[in-house]
């Protein structure tokens, strides 16, 4: 088992960022990858972002290229989401993600993670 807890949500204007962290409790997390997940009112769970765990290999959804940035710390066994030039439509609740599977190379679909967060509402202002 993993469990997750996200934080760093919040209310910011657009143009703004935010800092999104994720952390990880229950089992070791190499070989593994985690990832951000989102979800609009009314819309389905969409891909952010991820990132291996071993490797650092990171993947990012079209709409958040060059404004969104994952990371991850180690030792302290969590991962981050930095969120720049933040638009109306990244509002949504903020989901994180493991996927406790050897073997990943981008998988974008919420079925491919095991394990997820209680997520953490982010707010875009126009």
């Amino acid at each position: 088992q993993v469990q997750l807890v996200e934080s760093g949500g919040g209310l910011v204007q657009a143009g703004g960022s935010l800092r999104l962290s994720c952390a990880a409790s229950g089992r070791t997390l190499n070989n593994y990858a985690m990832a951000w997940f989102r979800q609009a009112p009314g819309k389905e769970r969409e891909f952010v972002a991820s990132i291996t765990w071993s490797f650092g290999s990171t993947y990012y959804a079209d709409s958040v290229k060059g404004r969104f940035s994952v990371s991850r710390d180690n030792a302290k066994n969590t991962v981050y989401l930095q969120m720049n030039s933040l638009k109306p439509e990244d509002t949504a609740v903020y989901y994180c993600a493991v996927r406790a599977r050897t073997f990943y190379s981008g998988q974008v679909a919420v079925g491919a993670f095991d394990y997820w967060g209680q997520g953490t509402q982010v707010t875009v202002s126009s």
